[in-house]
């Protein structure tokens, strides 16, 4: 074996001594990175639009797309639209999206009741979508907060989220969304128990391929801000959320979490926010080797173009490395707001 040692002549550089000779051999990783085709040849992460998940926002009306003025290139969809946006996600090989509606305040109430509604915005476009584009996967989200007056993504009593009655109501709400053609349904609200509820109220139903993707980490974060705007509930919402989501200082907590979720059925695991939080997706996937995603939220988005118009960063290069990032950290698979960006850049490549 060589014996590696110091070289003073070379200013304390690393060499390999091979034993049966005197020559000194320097080591040089560049040659490996040399040329665009030996990078490309030695590349250990590789992002490919298999990876994309695209969430899509949902708003009433017929050919609507509306700005969301603080995410610069994303739309509130009307269905028929969001039905257009599916076969061009599936068209430049994205697996699946994920559907987050912008409910009408004049439809919100204090007990989330729109959420039980099987003809809402979400089941309208569920169906649409899987009658035009049956190949894409449809993601819904499960939670009170796009249909709750407080904005909260439970029931709330004198300030207090309530657990339990939350959790009954979402296991209703994710019926009707599973019934309405969801393929996976992704319980968002960080209630204790609810994975294990819904499990069970799908089996019960006969729907034994429904799959869930649990928000086993999602933290109490500042960088949800353009997201709430974008489904309305930043006007509305009453406190924080710091009882039931999670707090950004602790990362044992999220494997404890993370444990209960698999143990009551989940099929994947997900951590939000995404790039503040790559130790964290670390840890879960190295711990539980379960597929695992991360979200790259409305304010990682919104900063990356915000800096890319003022010519402060490249925006398409920094997306690029912000999603491998996401993968050479673990994650099976990432939603993103760059989805379809990223997924033409890709294939145009």
């Amino acid at each position: 074996m060589a014996r590696r040692e110091e070289s003073p002549a070379s200013g304390g550089g690393t060499f390999a001594r091979p034993r049966s000779a005197g020559m000194v051999r320097p080591i040089r990783p560049r040659r490996n990175r040399r040329a665009d085709w030996a990078r490309r040849l030695v590349r250990e992460t590789v992002v490919t639009p298999d990876d994309l998940i695209w969430p899509i926002f949902l708003v009433a009306g017929k050919g609507v797309r509306e700005p969301v003025a603080a995410m610069p290139g994303v739309v509130r969809h009307s269905v028929d639209e969001a039905v257009r946006a599916a076969a061009e996600a599936a068209g430049l090989g994205i697996p699946a999206i994920a559907l987050f509606p912008y409910t009408d305040p004049a439809l919100r109430d204090a007990k989330g009741s729109q959420a039980l509604n099987s003809d809402n915005l979400v089941c309208r476009a569920c169906k649409a979508i899987k009658d035009s584009v049956p190949e894409i996967g449809i993601i819904t989200d499960v939670a009170l907060d796009p249909y709750t007056s407080h904005g909260h993504d439970g029931l709330l009593e004198d300030g207090r989220i309530l657990n339990d009655a939350t959790v009954e109501v979402l296991v209703q709400q994710s019926l009707v969304q599973a019934r309405a053609g969801a393929d996976v349904i992704a319980p968002s609200d960080m209630m204790d128990g609810r994975v294990g509820a819904i499990r069970a109220a799908l089996e019960a139903e006969g729907m034994i391929d429904t799959q869930i993707m649990a928000y086993s980490a999602k933290y109490a974060s500042s960088f949800y801000g353009p997201f709430r705007d974008a489904i309305g509930s930043s006007a509305t919402l009453v406190g924080d959320k710091r009882t039931y989501q999670m707090d950004f200082a602790n990362s044992d907590e999220a494997l404890r979490e993370a444990e209960l979720d698999i143990a009551e059925g989940a099929d994947m695991i997900m951590v939000k926010p995404g790039l503040p939080y790559l130790d964290i997706l670390r840890r879960l996937k190295d711990r539980f080797a379960m597929p695992t995603f991360a979200y790259q939220v409305s304010g990682e988005y919104a900063m990356i173009c915000a800096a890319g118009e003022r010519g402060w960063m490249d925006r398409d290069r920094c997306m690029m490395e912000t999603l491998a990032a996401f993968k050479r950290a673990g994650a099976d698979g990432v939603l993103t707001y760059f989805a379809i960006d990223a997924a033409r850049m890709l294939n145009d490549a």
